[in-house]
């Protein structure tokens, strides 16, 4: 059993984000092509905990990949005000051959490197990249650090990054760690999240809200794309009023997302245009024109998680990191005493 610990995801992983776009644009299209396994994720729910959950997401994923395992992972909101991350993960990869765990490996870095890996991969095949600055950003949490990290990687000559957060104190420390990490970048925190929406045309939206709150999107440009990476935010109103993007449109209608709030209020799926990977693979348009708005909603599939995952494993091989217990699993039962 390899276990890889938090320190050396991060140290693997560190300066990888051009790989690591590319790794998760070959898992979307490997599923999109049928050669994944794709269970939907679990949902463990707590009584009058309407805000904490743990899910599992098991996947099997093929083509380059040829690796199964499953995440699983917590969302606990209120870790933060006790200095703690949100959410806490780990990975199990098996075996194809035996089906046994082979590898053991800290998941939540790579959840939040997956994610944001995802929502540049759909700037970068979305959105006019003459409009990428200012990057807008509503929540200030890791999801949205890591995608700006992953944005200014992907695109050089955004300068400039407007913030927004509910809790201005979050919002002011999310503002210094951005300055300490990324050179030659601009910070402004936004006085509300409207102005977000008049200034920014690209804009990723990631917070821990659990239903709509965002019901009027008059103040946004035509063309704009945003990035729901949270996918509670919007009123389904506002959904089927864009042009809508999906990861996968069976997974992400379900869990009161607020894409499954608009098919229950369509009564159909008719809203949603496309998968990404059917943009990627050049089967679909990019946009349905150039004014509408664009929301991309990645409900986030476990085969994301084990793309990266497997790509750790690699890199860990390659540098010989991580511990090796070599009895964690018994013998056979048959030569147990």
């Amino acid at each position: 059993m390899l276990i890889l610990k938090a320190g050396d995801v991060h140290a693997l992983l560190a300066n990888k984000e051009s790989v690591l776009i590319e790794t998760v644009k070959a898992a979307y299209e490997a599923h999109s092509n049928g050669h994944s396994s794709l269970p939907h994720s679990t949902f463990l729910r707590f009584p009058d905990q309407d805000r904490n959950r743990i899910i599992a997401l098991p996947g099997y994923l093929g083509e380059e990949f040829e690796i199964a395992g499953v995440k699983w992972i917590s969302s606990f909101p209120a870790n933060l005000e006790m200095g703690l991350n949100r959410a806490s993960a780990v990975i199990i990869l098996n075996s194809l051959l035996t089906g046994r765990p082979e590898t053991l490996i800290e998941g939540s870095i790579i959840s939040a490197k997956r994610t944001a890996a995802s929502a540049t991969l759909a700037s970068q095949w979305i959105h006019d990249r003459s409009q990428v600055s200012p990057l807008g950003v509503i929540g200030c949490g890791l999801i949205n650090f890591e995608t700006i990290r992953f944005h200014l990687a992907a695109f050089p000559e955004i300068k400039r990054v407007i913030i927004y957060d509910i809790d201005e104190a979050v919002a002011n420390r999310f503002r210094k760690k951005c300055l300490d990490t990324f050179d030659e970048i601009e910070i402004e925190i936004a006085k509300d999240l409207r102005t977000i929406l008049r200034i920014s045309s690209l804009i990723s939206v990631a917070t821990t809200a659990i239903k709509p709150h965002l019901s009027d999107l008059s103040d946004c440009h035509p063309g704009s794309t945003i990035l729901h990476i949270s996918l509670r935010d919007f009123s389904p109103e506002v959904i089927l009023s864009c042009d809508n993007v999906v990861d996968d449109i069976d997974h992400v209608c379900r869990a009161q997302t607020s894409v499954h709030l608009a098919e229950q209020l369509a009564g159909n799926r008719d809203f949603i245009r496309c998968t990404l990977a059917d943009i990627t693979k050049r089967s679909v348009s990019a946009r349905k024109s150039a004014e509408r708005i664009t929301i991309f909603s990645p409900f986030g599939l476990g085969v994301l998680d084990l793309a990266v995952a497997n790509l750790v494993v690699e890199l860990a091989r390659k540098n010989q990191t991580g511990t090796v217990i070599q009895s964690f699993l018994p013998g056979s039962w048959m030569e147990a005493k």
